[in-house]
């Protein structure tokens, strides 16, 4: 643990999580195509605008039936990529909110906290409240967070970059609804991730009433839906719920590389962080209690302070994917 604490102008506070009211295998084949300026079609993904032009950030922005409109997505290359090295690759979510998109964690200082590690950053968009999910009703077109991810942009790195395309090449973790997003895909796309990481991410969808759920269903009608939901209104797609619920999965979280933050302290006068970090907090310290009974190892810390990210941690906790993965 550090006792560096992030001041308010050194954090990025985000509308994301639980906010304001309160596939491919684990194989073993590696990916065949060399370079970021060879970036091309496929996978349902057709680049619509790109730019490559930044030796380590290249921004692309896709045409794709999972979504209506087209989502962006940020790679960060490691220093040194063009000596011809793969890499093991950081999937990388922001939280919910109108001002959060593929460009959050660049604002946050991605490129800084990463110079001169071996790693490949991902960071897609995943919509203001996409809920890193398939929604059950969408009234705005196709909003397939869930299967733009892990179906088409997953597989369109492997191919574009050089990776590692197997289990102990990638790592999943994320911010708010996108800590939530990280904890959800490494259980149920399992054989895909070997380290997740959860910064104020909540991890259970069921307390308190199910008050999560309830959350990503109202910010998802607001925000994305025209009204839809994720998870059904008024009857929720208990199956479907079953399926994200990370403290219904466990077992699915054995043999990886876990890590958690969650803020101690929110600002009792901004009723926001406070709705948000205390149902974070109750809710990771429940996962965590799960895990310890499984005898899972994990990593987790608690400090004060409310719902942001954590630079120092942040840094932390791209270490310790490194440490986890396939070196480059």
């Amino acid at each position: 643990m550090t006792d560096r604490r992030p001041t308010r102008r050194s954090v990025l506070k985000a509308a994301g999580g639980v906010t304001a009211a309160l596939g491919l295998s684990g194989g073993s084949l590696l990916a065949t195509t060399a370079t970021a300026s060879a970036a091309g079609d496929g996978f349902g993904l057709r680049i619509v605008d790109r730019n490559e032009s930044d030796p380590r950030m290249k921004y692309y922005r896709f045409a794709t039936d999972a979504i209506e409109w087209d989502p962006g997505v940020n790679v960060l290359l490691p220093d040194g990529y063009d000596s011809g090295r793969r890499y093991p690759v950081l999937y990388l979510f922001h939280g919910g909110g109108t001002d959060q998109d593929f460009i959050t964690f660049d604002r946050l200082g991605i490129r800084q906290l990463t110079a001169g590690k071996p790693i490949i950053v991902v960071m897609p968009d995943g919509g203001h409240a996409g809920w890193y999910s398939n929604p059950v009703h969408s009234n705005t077109g196709p909003r397939d967070w869930e299967t733009f991810h892990i179906q088409q942009l997953l597989p369109w790195i492997e191919a574009n970059f050089r990776t590692f395309a197997e289990y102990d090449g990638r790592a999943v973790a994320g911010f708010s609804m996108g800590g939530f997003g990280a904890l959800k895909y490494a259980a149920k796309y399992w054989g895909h991730f070997a380290s997740v990481s959860s910064h104020s991410g909540p991890a259970s969808l069921r307390r308190d009433n199910g008050l999560v759920v309830h959350w990503a269903n109202v910010s998802s009608a607001a925000l994305d839906l025209g009204g839809g939901s994720v998870y059904g209104v008024p009857f929720w797609d208990e199956n479907r719920v079953t399926a994200d619920n990370p403290v219904q999965r466990i077992e699915s979280y054995r043999n990886k590389r876990v890590f958690l933050v969650a803020g101690t302290s929110p600002d009792p006068i901004n009723w926001f962080d406070t709705a948000n970090e205390t149902q974070v907090l109750a809710g990771q310290r429940e996962f965590r209690a799960a895990l310890g009974r499984a005898g899972i190892h994990h990593e987790w810390h608690e400090e004060p302070g409310g719902h942001f990210v954590r630079p120092h941690l942040l840094a932390a906790d791209i270490d310790g994917a490194i440490a986890r993965l396939r070196k480059a």
